[in-house]
């Protein structure tokens, strides 16, 4: 066994024979970033790490299989959203089969935020990191696999859960070496973003910020928990920079939850990316307090091609039960300087929060289709782990915890007052309205020009986005 070296994958999370036909996988396609940079920190203290991307290559299992047994690692990670996780422990089944004595440790927002019950149910995983996974898992490997005293780490000990107390200190991000973004397979052209939301291929993405400021009652608190830390506007041009030489990156999307909220670095970043152009341009996500007209007239030089911005629901008093800072005027007077700017807006929205009535979706259909969006993604609420809505969802309407089903494209909550087929049809609605909309037509007839290689990948797979659109069709006519 190769006690320096660790195996780090990223699960499908479902049945890789439906992959090919996975209409969120097809249009979009994003790299493992956390496993890219925990490969990265492992490595500047003498480990061996390698990555094994599930979600780019569905029929890994023989993959892992194989790495497993030729370089047999002393350590398996694997990263685990509440949709993965079921994935993750059949996986980490499979390879105590072949060699018992491997360590496998499980990250990620759904382990974090129910250690006890992974540590106490799920055999298969020897350990689990609580928040940020870069410090653990290296003193785990400098330690030879002993946890005693490693904080973040949770475990079994003589039969009962252990937990060495949440990580005090913090990792300066500068310090941080670049993600390992060779590490995966077949980067940047294996991975792609979600068509009509880039200009130029090959793309990518990077994250240049960890935890967000603000506490909304859906979004999950578990890796980063109240804390908020970004990369410097130095730091983020050497990060394009290497993108831009070493693998031709023209477009990025910043995975940021809050890109702007420190203004003084992204002024100094655009300031920057103006005086050096590196031929990129790049997307990022905002809230509505934190872009004004200077700000965005800056971006739009750097090369800002696309913003989005959570609007949740277009209902002002639902968005005052979940939201901080609940103000729709401000998000569409902030949608509207986008717009001015001359950079795409996008929405982002949800379906079926606790509170929703068919009155409060069609106040948030007016609400929307009065703005000047050019795209639209709305998700399915799905009260996840470690938000501070999971703790007393079961008070506010019905909920099935299918850990499979929670990845916010199947209605697993259902508020009280409405059915599941109600909120399915008004899903439905939302996007044939939205879609047979002239503005949208228009954007999307002018994206022949803009992003020409979206279209090259809608008509590749129109197939799949058909019958898509029919299965959903039928779903919603049975009801």
């Amino acid at each position: 066994m190769d006690k320096q070296r660790v195996l780090l994958i990223h699960p499908l999370g479902y049945d890789a024979r439906v992959a090919g036909r996975d209409i969120s996988r097809l249009a979009n396609l994003m790299p493992p970033l956390g496993l890219a940079g925990i490969a990265a920190y492992v490595e500047q203290y003498g480990f061996h790490a390698d990555i094994i991307d599930c979600f780019a290559d569905p029929d890994s299992d023989r993959v892992i299989d194989d790495y497993v047994r030729r370089y047999q690692p002393g350590y398996v990670g694997a990263t685990c959203t509440t949709a993965g996780f079921l994935d993750v422990a059949r996986i980490f089944g499979r390879i105590k089969q072949m060699r018992p004595e491997t360590c496998t440790v499980a990250g990620g927002p759904h382990v974090s935020a129910l250690r006890d019950t992974i540590v106490r149910d799920y055999e298969e995983v020897d350990y689990v990191v609580v928040g940020e996974g870069e410090g653990p898992l290296r003193s785990l490997m400098e330690s030879g696999g002993r946890p005693e005293g490693i904080a973040g780490l949770a475990y079994r000990d003589g039969g009962q859960i252990a937990f060495n107390g949440f990580q005090d200190n913090r990792l300066n991000l500068d310090t941080l070496p670049l993600p390992a973004y060779h590490k995966l397979a077949g980067f940047p052209q294996r991975y792609q973003l979600p068509i009509f939301n880039y200009p130029k291929t090959p793309n990518a993405s990077c994250i240049s910020s960890r935890g967000c400021p603000y506490q909304c009652s859906y979004c999950d608190r578990s890796v980063f928990r109240r804390s908020f830390r970004y990369n410097s506007a130095d730091y983020l041009v050497q990060h394009l920079s290497h993108l831009r030489k070493q693998f031709g990156i023209r477009h990025i999307n910043f995975y940021d939850d809050q890109f702007t909220f420190h203004r003084d670095r992204v002024v100094a970043f655009c300031e920057r990316m103006i005086e050096h152009p590196m031929g990129m341009t790049f997307n990022c996500a905002v809230r509505a307090e934190h872009v004004d007209p200077g700000l965005l007239a800056l971006m739009k030089r750097a090369g800002c091609w696309m913003i989005s911005l959570g609007i949740e629901t277009g209902d002002p008093d639902l968005l005052a039960q979940h939201r901080q800072n609940p103000d729709l005027e401000l998000m569409a007077e902030a949608v509207r300087r986008i717009h001015r700017a001359g950079i795409r807006v996008k929405g982002l929205l949800m379906i079926g929060l606790p509170g929703e009535t068919e009155r409060s979706f069609r106040r948030t259909m007016d609400y929307v289709f009065s703005l000047p969006i050019d795209d639209l993604n709305m998700a399915k609420f799905t009260p996840f782990p470690g938000s501070p809505l999971y703790e007393k969802i079961h008070e506010l309407g019905s909920f099935e915890e299918n850990w499979e089903k929670m990845d916010c494209m199947n209605t697993v909550f259902v508020p009280h007052g409405m059915t599941a087929e109600q909120l399915e049809r008004l899903f439905l609605e939302f996007y044939k309205h939205h879609y047979t909309r002239p503005r949208t037509l228009w954007n999307f007839a002018s994206m022949v020009w803009k992003s020409p290689d979206s279209w090259r990948r809608f008509l590749l797979n129109a197939g799949s986005f058909v019958r898509f659109a029919r299965k959903n069709r039928r779903i919603v006519e049975r009801s």
